[in-house]
């Protein structure tokens, strides 16, 4: 095959990188992350803030603290993709057992198609909108099936392309988005103020939806990093992941919370006519970055949904699987496109719920018991206490539209959900392996090797 051609078997997924394939340039690493954030949907979520209820001073302060929470689980992640080779999902069977891996390999997958159509809605009418500068009109199903036919190609050759577009691209988006975003605060930015005390509960869904957002990459991380030699060493790793994607997140979201106040409509046609607005004569530039930006991110989002929908035990080929998922993203995004601000704030609720818990098991079992250095067991540990936490973090804890836990209404709507679900997953987690290794006999009869 050729060199930008990734293997397309399921055992690519299942065996992981070969020692020799190891060859990858160490700069990728902070650029396949910093890219995930150059879009309308950063920018969206830095508006929201203020939405919410937040003036200025503390949205920057939501933006700090969550990005940094968000990206602490993204930059650990990835540094264990080296040292086994394996996508970040299938990376959970150390802790989840083969078959208990199918459990967040479907969340992964679902969650795949939902940032699909997240990403694809404001980018497509970005293209219509550009369309329109030109005098024609283009139908919303068309401008989404010029921009996935372009991220089908990119995620079907894999993870090298994937990974030359994050980095090429990304240079011209952060130009592009530069210009935008210094034009847009001249012209429309301001400093949000509210008239009344700010609830913690308020601060908290703020953080909660930032953190929200940027950990969404953790069931991803590895998979831009099991390329890398190796003997690199983990820290610079940590560093590269951590940084690229806090940075980028951070930035975007300012830009975000400087130009709320001219961002009174948030469904996507709202947020596209609101740019262009501030933009003025640099509309089109800003148009042509929106509609690229989505180009990068769901080529990595699609590779990355490839990787999950094998690691549900579905042995598909690579390529067969990148494309049943953009046909469900392009389902999904035709159906959502109405909705874009209200299902992109719940969806980001929604995600702290499962990939919390995941992270805290996972980084347990790689950090406290070695992960890879014993075998995989059919089913886990942490796949029992991933399916207990989670639901509960929800019944409990969670504060959203949709639901309000107990807990939440005793804290006066604060979530605190996203902490709970990481902490007691990884201390459960801790607690019952720690008692396995004083029973190793209780061990092997009770986790069956596959």
């Amino acid at each position: 095959m050729s060199g930008f051609v990734e293997d397309v078997h399921a055992s690519l997924v299942e065996n992981g990188v070969a020692p020799e394939q190891q060859t990858m340039a160490l700069d990728k690493v902070f650029w396949s992350h910093f890219c995930t954030n150059l879009a309308p949907a950063t920018w969206v979520l830095g508006a929201l803030l203020v939405g919410i209820g937040l003036d200025f001073r503390a949205g920057l302060l939501a933006i700090l603290i969550g990005n940094v929470l968000g990206a602490l689980p993204v930059g650990l992640n990835s540094t264990i993709g080296p040292r086994t080779g394996l996508t970040q999902i299938e990376i959970s069977r150390f802790a989840f057992g083969r078959l208990g891996t199918r459990v967040p390999s479907w969340l992964n997958w679902f969650c795949a198609v939902g940032w699909d159509a997240v990403n694809n809605v404001p980018s497509v009418l970005a293209v219509l909108a550009l369309a329109a500068l030109f005098g024609l009109t283009v139908p919303f199903w068309l401008g989404l099936s010029l921009l996935v036919a372009i991220q089908l190609a990119a995620s079907m050759y894999g993870h090298h392309v994937v990974q030359l577009l994050a980095k090429y691209l990304c240079y011209v988006l952060i130009v592009v988005f530069s210009i935008t975003a210094g034009v847009a605060i001249l012209k429309g930015g301001s400093l949000a103020t509210v008239h009344a005390a700010i609830k913690p509960a308020t601060f908290m869904l703020g953080v909660s939806m930032i953190a929200g957002f940027t950990i969404g990459f953790a069931p991803y991380s590895a998979d831009y990093t099991r390329y890398l030699p190796r003997a690199t060493k983990p820290g610079t790793i940590f560093l590269l992941s951590f940084s690229g994607v806090a940075l980028s997140a951070t930035l975007i979201e300012l830009v975000g919370l400087l130009t709320a106040s001219r961002l009174t409509d948030l469904s996507a046609a709202g947020v596209i006519a609101g740019i262009g607005t501030m933009t003025g004569p640099f509309a089109p530039v800003a148009l042509i970055a929106i509609a690229a930006s989505a180009v990068s991110i769901n080529s990595i989002n699609d590779n990355t949904a490839a990787y999950s929908l094998i690691s549900t035990g579905i042995r598909l080929r690579r390529d067969v699987a990148a494309v049943i998922t953009t046909a469900c993203g392009f389902a999904l995004a035709v159906a959502g496109a109405g909705k874009f601000a209200e299902l992109f704030s719940n969806y980001l609720l929604l995600l702290l719920y499962w990939i919390a818990p995941w992270a805290g098991i996972v980084l347990t079992d790689w950090w406290m018991f070695g992960g890879s250095a014993r075998p995989a067991r059919r089913w886990g540990s942490g796949a029992t206490i991933f399916i207990i936490v989670t639901p509960l973090t929800i019944a409990l804890f969670s504060a959203t539209p949709i639901y309000t836990g107990p807990i939440a209404k005793l804290l006066d709507g604060t979530d605190i959900g996203f902490f709970v679900g990481f902490f007691v997953a990884a201390l459960c987690y801790a607690a019952v392996e720690r008692g396995r290794q004083s029973a190793p006999a209780a061990y092997s009869v009770a986790d069956p090797v596959v």
